[in-house]
């Protein structure tokens, strides 16, 4: 079991950047398993409830709203015709994704609400303030940059101080923090700051400014569980939708060529002029299935060569009944993507 103490600043991070959010699944199964208890100081709570409001609202701002604005503003300035459509292009994809990235902030910050709920506040002991104003006062860290009332940070470090030495000899502790400005060495961020530092060790008291660190550190089978959750958050990009598009058409319309090419060979389908098409059909419209115009077959021969220089003859069949299957599938479900009706398979 080790103890960790998240700043405030963390967990608001874990609701703001999709990229981070997943880390929080990992905290709540860490909790529940016992492999970690949470310490939280009710600065962290008192914080995290007066500061939720306008971090929620902020991440409600319309990002497309700025992608909008910015696209107009290159579009304004305009310069080199290749390197505009390039970021003009990314601007598109950024905007393509803006839906998919995340879920809704409120029901992060409801699951850190419940995490906080759950944990047993520690309240500052007359100690914690008395030492935390001595910092202050001194203008030791966190409390070191003038232009800056840090005496909360202050009282919240004495807070986690104080839990670390009534701990018994077996427990180990965490401290959690981005602050890297108030709590960590200027030259390191990834070291506590020489004010704080004789607080931390490499075991029993671990100093971290990153929450993905600290997980690995307390098992490491949490480093595959976070990058699995990394990568489920990515959603594929059109780009990506675009080129997978493509393959699928070209070795869809292949196949049907050289099925088309089959019924010709065996005398399912004839070819004619396009003037005995036009009579053909002015006596049956269904004869579109038996005959096939002699220029557009040409025009298809030529097509079908093109196909095999761009994907190499290995790349283009024959396929399976179920391979047929699979690739209808997916062209219908990328054509739904990008904004198709369901079952949109003309080739």
């Amino acid at each position: 079991m080790i103890h960790v103490l998240i700043d405030t600043c963390v967990w608001f991070k874990l609701a703001e950047d999709h990229q981070h959010t997943p880390l929080l699944q990992v905290v709540s199964g860490a909790v529940a398993l016992g492999k970690m208890k949470l310490i939280v100081p009710t600065q962290v709570v008192d914080e995290f409830n007066r500061n939720r409001a306008r971090v929620a609202k902020a991440a409600d701002k319309s990002l497309s709203g700025h992608i909008r604005e910015v696209r107009k503003a290159v579009m304004k300035v305009g310069g080199d015709k290749k390197k505009t459509q390039m970021v003009l292009a990314h601007l598109a994809e950024v905007n393509h994704k803006l839906p998919q990235l995340g879920r809704p902030i409120e029901q992060t910050l409801d699951e850190i609400e419940k995490l906080l709920d759950e944990a047993v506040a520690v309240p500052p002991s007359d100690a914690v303030m008395r030492r935390a104003a001595e910092r202050a006062l001194r203008l030791a860290a966190p409390c070191q940059r003038v232009n800056k009332n840090s005496i909360a940070d202050a009282v919240v470090f004495e807070t986690y101080s104080e839990v670390v030495g009534a701990g018994l000899a077996r427990d180990r502790f965490a401290f959690v923090t981005d602050n890297h400005h108030d709590f960590s060495a200027e030259d390191h961020f990834k070291l506590p700051h020489p004010d704080i530092a004789s607080r931390f060790s490499k075991i029993k008291s671990m100093y971290f400014v990153s929450l993905a660190e600290c997980l690995r550190k307390i098992d490491p089978s949490f480093v595959s569980e976070v990058e699995w959750f990394a990568l489920r958050e990515k959603p594929r990009g059109i780009s990506e939708l675009l080129k997978e598009h493509e393959i699928l058409r070209d070795r869809l319309w292949y196949g049907h060529h050289k099925y088309h090419e089959w019924e010709i060979s065996k005398g399912k389908v004839k070819l004619v002029t396009k003037q005995e098409w036009d009579t053909l059909m002015n006596k049956n419209h269904r004869n579109h299935s038996k005959y096939t115009v002699d220029g557009a077959w040409k025009l298809g021969q030529a097509a079908a060569k093109r196909l095999e220089k761009k994907h190499g003859l290995e790349n283009l069949g024959p396929w399976t009944d179920f391979d047929w299957g699979m690739m209808n599938g997916k062209l219908s479900a990328i054509r739904w993507m990008l904004g198709d009706e369901w079952d949109m398979l003309d080739l």
